[in-house]
């Protein structure tokens, strides 16, 4: 969790390397494009399917959630695959977004806090700050 820039996508990837490299199933996944394949899959009637291929890696990331809203079905496609992957597989998930700001974006209570419950269940938090390192490269250059 942090601001932009601050090397959250970076620090998943290289995590994800790692998990590769012991020989673990890793899916790196943006939040905006996991969500378009479940809907996808939603409208084809096959939304069990989709989760059960993604549930086949060991390590799903998923980078820069919360950055755009959901809708509806979009927040309860991504219930489902975080409730079938919870207690089973790993999730890294990068955002901007604070926990207490998730329901602003789900646009649900009711839905960002079973999603919260699942993620920080087993978890471990890093709360990245600081200043951005694109704009430190950008004023440097």
């Amino acid at each position: 969790i942090g601001p932009p820039g601050v090397g959250k996508t970076h620090l998943a990837i290289g995590i994800g390397h790692k998990a590769v490299e012991a020989g673990y199933r890793v899916l790196f996944r943006n939040a905006l494009d996991l969500v378009e394949e479940l809907e996808l899959a939603e409208m084809k009637g096959e939304l069990k399917k989709k989760i059960s291929q993604l549930a086949k890696h060991d390590l799903l990331i998923i980078d820069e959630l919360g950055y755009l809203p959901m809708t509806r079905q979009a927040r309860y496609n991504l219930f489902q695959l975080i409730n079938s992957l919870y207690e089973y597989r790993s999730i890294i998930l990068t955002t901007n977004k604070d926990f207490t700001c998730w329901g602003e974006f789900f646009h649900d209570d009711n839905v960002a806090v079973p999603i919260i419950d699942r993620i920080i269940h087993h978890s471990h938090i890093f709360m990245l700050g600081g200043e951005s390192y694109r704009l430190k490269q950008k004023t440097a250059g």
